[in-house]
């Protein structure tokens, strides 16, 4: 049954081993059953031959009791012709012998019993009265005595077949008895042992054909499903196509883009510093707006570029120190810190294999998160901690791997978390542009980044209160070069509710 498991599903693997299980049972009942019918028959067929050995020995008594009447008749009708005492004395030691069998034979019949301790009394009575009349006619009495010595004897062997007739009808009613027992036994057995053989063969026969159709099922679904992953993997196929032209347009679109923006912010420099003088206040005015939507326009098109490098570049995993990433990190934005007036707090982090420009702009998008979102009469606190995070804990991770959790935590104006479905998608802001700045595009390259280096990300926060980025990434990775062909963006986890 151990195949089974790994072909079949439950529920039918339930009802097939329920159609054996009760197919083995009905073998075992038959079993039972045929033993127990065996067992009655053997034992009925135990007392006929007991009952058969008793109608016998009183069939020898009575022959016995015959050839004692014919010897003293023989020798008084010869007037003593000694020939015929030969069966009479021949007979008359094999009682004790005979009533003593019998006795054993009855032993458990309490009525035949009495009835033997009876025939025994009246067949020694019938013995003396046979050995008187011997006696008489031996001392040569008188006829008439013999003849009543005769007549006596007569009666007593009248009481003595009487007494017989009555035990070995006793014994036939038991023989019958036990012979229609027998009987009974024999055919229910045989019905027995047909009808749970028919219904074990039914129950095979059903479980087989369930068993049968489940396979052939299984073996179309399997079919199917080998024809569905063929159609899905060319599906695939174009879809990789498709998505590395649709990269590879959005990195040459985005790079030409740069050209003509550049000359836009060029030419709009050049007017504002030459020919300031000469423009209006609302002129000057529709001259900063273009600047700074030129200078917006600009970082988009870079956090595109980014975006799209992420998805094109095939850099090697290697041993990477985060915490000399966010020190590189802190060096860089220092005069934003400053300016800022923020305090970092930073555990030693972990060391990981994973991709080095990737960390860096994971890392720096969060810092640069957690420096813009802040409150204006609250100085920045920024917390950056990692540990050993549990794979059991989370469904996503794949156990038997080191993975750690690190948090990027701040105390900032926060949002709502029934928004943390949207912060990671490309061009999504919860911030108007003007309270803001920023392209919506830095958590995008997060939550991508973290895909690629097969982790999580997940955000925890409370409006007012302050925000908690949770990225969990493997100690190492199982492919030596990055790949993201397969990379799919799943929907960010829960921590912790």
């Amino acid at each position: 049954m151990k195949g089974l498991r790994a072909v079949l599903p439950k529920a039918v693997r339930k009802r097939i081993m329920f159609g054996f299980g009760t197919a083995l049972l009905l073998i075992v009942l038959g079993f039972g059953l045929t033993f127990f019918s065996y067992n009655q028959y053997r034992k009925a067929s135990s007392r006929i031959e007991h009952s058969q050995q008793v109608i016998n020995r009183l069939g020898r008594i009575l022959s016995l009791i015959t050839d004692v009447e014919s010897g003293e008749r023989g020798f008084l009708a010869s007037s003593g012709d000694g020939i015929y005492l030969e069966a009479f004395d021949t007979a008359l030691p094999q009682f004790p012998r005979e009533l003593a069998q019998i006795r054993e034979l009855v032993a458990d019949n309490p009525e035949q019993l009495r009835n033997l301790d009876s025939l025994t009394k009246r067949i020694d009575a019938k013995i003396q009265m046979a050995s008187q009349q011997v006696d008489a006619v031996k001392n040569r009495l008188p006829i008439s005595i013999a003849r009543t010595y005769m007549m006596l004897g007569k009666a007593r062997m009248d009481r003595v077949r009487e007494l017989l007739k009555e035990m070995n009808e006793i014994e036939q009613g038991l023989f019958n008895t036990q012979s229609r027992l027998a009987a009974e036994y024999f055919r229910n057995t045989l019905i027995s042992i047909f009808t749970l053989s028919l219904l074990t063969f039914v129950t095979l026969i059903v479980s087989y054909n369930l068993l049968e159709n489940e396979l052939n099922t299984r073996q179309k679904t399997e079919d199917q499903l080998r024809a569905y992953e063929d159609e899905l993997q060319d599906k695939i196929q174009l879809l990789e196509i498709s998505n590395e032209e649709l990269e590879r347009f959005a990195f040459v679109a985005s790079h030409d883009m740069q050209e003509p923006l550049r000359k836009i912010q060029s030419f709009g420099y050049l007017l504002r510093d030459r020919h300031q003088e000469g423009l209006s206040e609302d002129g000057l005015t529709y001259l900063n707006k273009i600047l700074q939507s030129a200078e917006r326009m600009s970082k988009m098109i870079k956090d595109l570029l980014n975006f799209s490098r992420i998805s094109n570049k095939k850099e090697p995993f290697r041993t990477v120190r985060l915490n000399d990433v966010v020190q590189g990190i802190l060096n860089d934005q220092e005069l934003k810190i400053k300016a800022a007036g923020a305090r970092f707090e930073i555990d030693k982090l972990p060391v990981l294999e994973a991709v080095q420009s990737q960390m860096d702009h994971l890392f720096s998008n969060l810092i640069s998160n957690a420096l813009k979102f802040t409150k204006p009469d609250q100085p920045p606190v920024i917390s950056i901690r990692g540990e050993l995070a549990e794979p059991d804990e989370i469904d996503e991770l794949t156990p038997g791997r080191t993975y750690y959790k690190l948090t990027v935590s701040d105390n900032g104006i926060g949002f709502n978390e029934k928004y943390i479905d949207h912060i990671f998608k490309i061009f999504q802001r919860l911030h108007g542009k003007s309270a803001y700045e920023g392209t919506g595009i830095g958590l995008a390259i997060c939550k991508r980044i973290v895909n690629n280096h097969k982790g999580l990300i997940t955000a925890q926060s409370q409006p007012g209160v302050g925000t908690t980025f949770i990225i969990i990434l493997p100690e190492k990775q199982t492919q030596s070069v990055h790949d993201n062909a397969t990379t799919h963006e799943t929907s960010p986890y829960s921590i912790g509710g």
